[in-house]
């Protein structure tokens, strides 16, 4: 009976535990997303600027040499411009997927899609530009909410499991 309670017990506190890490783990993907984005997108401003490849193949290509979630979008996007918009399908393609990203990530991403394929080439590369710092700037909030809260979730998670353990003794 005294194994059987023990076991319970551990299993109990690694769930709370493993619960904790789940929740911090969003934070460190939230940034590692939003780099692999910008990240793409300087290779889709270099590739408009220099090679003038059409959008659904520049897609097509990001979405092969990115290795995250993000290729995803860029597949999803490419996929839906051979009906839609280039803007059109970018937003589709954003809602779409389950990142980690929040709503005002989004938004930034987002707002690529107002001159994707409607502007000429400086205007495109200037909306990618601007998306490119706002990320940026993303980036640097994404980074102090994931050294404020990743080693809180974890830590929470951990203490609440010993509480339940503690309770349940």
């Amino acid at each position: 009976m005294l194994g059987m309670k023990i076991i319970i017990y551990s299993f109990i506190f690694l769930l709370s535990s493993l619960i904790g890490i789940l929740i911090s783990k969003k934070y460190i993907n939230r940034v590692n997303e939003l780099k692999e984005f910008k990240n793409a997108l300087n290779i889709f401003k270099t590739k408009i600027r220099y090679t003038y490849e059409p959008i659904p193949e520049i897609f097509n290509e990001i979405s092969n040499n990115v290795n995250s979630s993000i290729s995803e979008v860029f597949k999803q996007a490419a996929l839906k411009m051979n009906i839609l918009t280039a803007g059109e399908a970018w937003g589709l393609a954003l809602k779409m997927n389950t990142l980690n990203i929040n709503e005002e990530d989004r938004t930034a991403l987002n707002n690529l899609s107002k001159l994707l394929g409607k502007t000429d080439l400086q205007g495109q590369l200037n909306q990618i530009e601007m998306t490119s710092d706002f990320l940026e700037e993303q980036i640097k909030k994404a980074e102090k909410e994931k050294s404020k809260n990743e080693k809180l979730y974890r830590t929470l998670g951990m203490i609440l499991g010993m509480a339940i353990v503690i309770i349940l003794m």
